[in-house]
């Protein structure tokens, strides 16, 4: 299971665990976005700090109907006690999780600042 904490703008938050080129864990917190269905963003000072690998250009039709193209990378991420690597894709804007992320698992949210935020993988047949 993943845990978080609602912040006092009422954003979802959870600590995440992301390797860096030199072998080294960070850890970041991100925004758990719903509306987001890549993997993970990251802001570009980040991405360069973790010197990630990039891997090709992306695109996007933002919420106000917009395109966007940017960069994607590659990171490897501990997820839930599992090693992941995932596309990350740059934006200038707070971490953000998305849906591509969570696949599999139940997202619950006590929607109030300090209410706990928890991942919890979903058992399918």
């Amino acid at each position: 299971m993943i845990t978080g904490i609602v912040n006092a703008d009422f954003e979802p938050i959870i600590s995440l665990s992301v390797c860096g080129s030199d072998g080294k864990i960070y850890t970041q917190d991100a925004i758990v976005d719903t509306g987001f269905n890549g993997w993970l963003s990251l802001p570009p000072d980040l991405i360069a700090q973790l010197n990630l690998r990039w891997k090709r250009r992306g695109r996007a039709i933002l919420g106000d109907g917009s395109e966007c193209v940017f960069n994607i990378y590659e990171a490897v991420l501990v997820w839930d006690g599992d090693i992941l690597t995932i596309p990350i894709d740059e934006a200038d804007s707070e971490p953000l999780v998305g849906m591509s992320l969570m696949e599999g698992y139940q997202l619950m949210v006590q929607v109030f600042e300090g209410g706990r935020v928890e991942l919890s993988k979903v058992n399918t047949i």
